[in-house]
């Protein structure tokens, strides 16, 4: 069984210089740039460690997604998932409130297939929204391609 299917993760976050660092995933072997603001001693190089935070969050819901929709045999041309977070004003600075947005594309695209798949993605499957002790908030938009 792989460490993803048993639920162990690993990874490095290796310190480059200033406050940039790469990630490092074992599982995937893929690797990412974070840094911080220039005013804090960043470079300004790679994504701020909250920010990636939110692009996990809107990556793994949005994954979710489009694996149900694809099940629900929705015709999607394209799809992606708009982040907003509002962080706390002291320190630790937590996410108090997320907000994401699902646009959805394609022909004759369900809205309760649509729903259904953003509530299975949030309230059973993805991890991220499960770790997370924020109110996360969503709507969703269909864009509808005209008739072929």
């Amino acid at each position: 069984m792989s460490e993803e299917k048993a639920g162990a993760y690993e990874g490095r976050v290796t310190w480059v210089e200033g406050l940039q660092f790469v990630a490092h995933g074992q599982v995937s072997g893929a690797a990412f740039v974070m840094d911080g603001d220039p005013n804090h001693g960043g470079l300004d190089s790679g994504v701020r460690p909250m920010e990636a935070l939110l692009l996990s969050l809107a990556g793994c819901t949005g994954m979710d997604v489009i694996s149900i929709l694809r099940k629900k045999r929705q015709e999607v041309t394209g799809f992606w998932v708009n982040v907003r977070g509002f962080r706390a004003p002291e320190f630790p600075k937590w996410y108090t409130r997320i907000e994401l947005e699902f646009v959805v594309r394609g022909w004759d695209i369900s809205e309760q297939a649509v729903a259904r798949s953003i509530e299975l993605s949030q309230t059973k499957y993805c991890g991220v929204t499960a770790s997370l002790k924020s109110e996360i908030v969503y709507t969703y938009r269909i864009e509808q391609e005209p008739v072929r």
